[in-house]
């Protein structure tokens, strides 16, 4: 039974896939998310294949094309519910920031034991056929929406993290070419805006002052530890005129290039 065919706010049943059998393409007018109890497979949600694993979960947007092929026997259980039979606030507060694209998720053993542990009561809320049972499911399906917020939340602070290292360690190697905010955010395949936002997220500076923070200590180590001209080390750290590198330097360092290799070098 379906939720369509039983007119539920919230149904959550088991669905066993045979080795190889393939579910082809098809939509549903409802929400649904898929959890994977056991077995292995792939689905193809939107055009892009995924793996599944035990512990592998289908978020799925009403009319979304997706298909599923099981390579060993493999038990699903779904979760279906109607948007339109739910308060307002669970639309906004809860089903918006889960279902906000079709995705499939793949949780560690702690996030997956929570999941289960929810959708075991869920079933047995079902079960009791009470004339109350659908309130209690529906507190727990909050309960569910309310984790999967946290955890994509997670996932979205990790992922901008390792972004971050990335962009880092980019610029810690081609700082010397590097023109403008645009061109690494161009690299990243984001918005330069939203490359500074995560890159402060990260390093507590902007992707643009990280890059003159290297150049500059660049600039300091060569003035004590080389006699090449200062001209020199101006446009080999990357600096496009004289007159920006003299300003920046005195900025940032508080004396000019020749003061600081005369204070040094004598120091030393």
């Amino acid at each position: 039974m379906t939720l369509l065919q039983g007119k539920l706010d919230v149904h959550l049943y088991e669905s066993k896939h045979k080795e190889r059998n393939q579910i082809n393409a098809h939509f549903h007018y409802t929400h649904q998310i898929l959890y994977v109890l056991d077995g292995e497979g792939e689905c193809v949600l939107e055009e892009e294949v995924s793996e599944l694993k035990p512990d592998s979960m289908i978020i799925i947007r009403p009319l979304t094309p997706h298909s599923i092929q099981a390579r060993s026997k493999m038990t699903v259980l779904v979760l279906e519910f109607d948007e339109t039979r739910l308060s307002f606030n669970y639309k906004v507060d809860l089903i918006a920031p889960v279902f906000d694209q079709s995705k499939v998720l793949r949780l560690n053993l702690f996030e997956g034991s929570e999941v289960r542990q929810l959708l075991r009561k869920m079933l047995y809320e079902q079960a009791r056929e009470r004339h109350d049972a659908m309130v209690g499911i529906k507190l727990l399906l909050g309960q569910f929406l309310f984790l999967l917020t946290r955890m994509q939340q997670s996932v979205y602070q990790d992922t901008n993290h390792l972004r971050a290292k990335a962009l880092k360690d980019f610029i810690d190697a081609n700082y010397y070419q590097l023109t403008n905010a645009e061109e690494m955010a161009a690299k990243m395949g984001v918005s330069s805006r939203y490359m500074h936002q995560i890159f402060k997220e990260s390093y507590d500076v902007t992707a643009m002052r990280y890059v003159t923070e290297v150049r500059l200590n660049r600039v300091k180590q060569m003035l004590t530890d080389t006699e090449l001209d200062i001209v020199s080390i101006c446009f080999e750290v990357g600096f496009e005129s004289l007159s920006t590198f003299y300003r920046v330097f005195k900025q940032h360092v508080g004396v000019s290039p020749l003061v600081y290799r005369n204070t040094y070098v004598k120091l030393d």
